[in-house]
């Protein structure tokens, strides 16, 4: 079977082989996760992540951050609040980012120390680039970083990881993880996805059926 190695720049044709610390801020107000759009443009890939978040976090508790398009802003506010300003220029307290280079993993007390947990809206990219370190956490020196270990994920995912570990109270070394998926095309070809997904107990990856629709169909985004 050929496959195909699923880079969202492009895809690349495989043959067949084997800081600052912050103050306790109180478990009372709702955490609200904060997703900073980092892509050109919004993507159909992007708008099935950011819709799979919002279900994930529910509407109230989403912000989108850095969408310069007004038609791009429309669109999302029926996801959650939408900003046309970056999260960099907020000096949110009580905030965290969320980042694999960070040396820190993320756990359950981290719910009392943190209002705003902010991910990269990033597509992926293989080898990992340090996008998220690049484009995001270096300009907020004074918010503490996290990681969800040191795999690269979706924003979906890496959501719905960081809603498993503050909302329902799960350890992260508790929970499933498969680190490449392979999608069927056809008969004879595949897509290699080589990202880390979170896994049911029966050890199936979630992925939206969307995105898979989306790989059958195109093999660029």
């Amino acid at each position: 079977m050929d496959k195909y190695y699923a880079n969202h720049q492009n895809l690349r044709y495989l043959m067949p082989s084997s800081r600052t610390k912050n103050k306790t801020r109180g478990a009372s107000a709702n955490c609200v996760f904060i997703i900073e759009h980092l892509e050109p443009r919004l993507s159909r890939w992007c708008m099935i992540e950011y819709k799979r978040i919002s279900k994930i976090t529910g509407k109230n508790n989403l912000w989108f951050t850095n969408i310069s398009s007004r038609s791009d802003r429309s669109k999302l506010s029926k996801l959650g609040k939408v900003f046309k300003e970056s999260v960099k220029s907020m000096a949110l307290k009580y905030a965290c980012v969320l980042d694999p280079d960070s040396d820190i993993t993320l756990t359950t007390s981290d719910k009392d120390r943190f209002r705003y947990f902010i991910l990269g809206g990033i597509l992926g990219d293989y080898p990992p680039g340090k996008r998220t370190k690049n484009e995001l956490t270096k300009f907020l020196p004074n918010t503490q970083s996290r990681n969800i270990g040191k795999k690269q994920f979706s924003t979906d995912n890496a959501v719905w990881v960081v809603n498993e570990i503050i909302n329902n109270n799960r350890n992260f070394d508790d929970l499933i993880f498969k680190n490449k998926i392979e999608i069927k095309i056809n008969g004879v070809e595949s897509v290699i996805l080589p990202y880390c997904y979170p896994a049911d107990n029966k050890g199936k990856p979630l992925i939206p059926p969307k995105i898979i629709s989306l790989l059958k169909k195109k093999k660029s985004f």
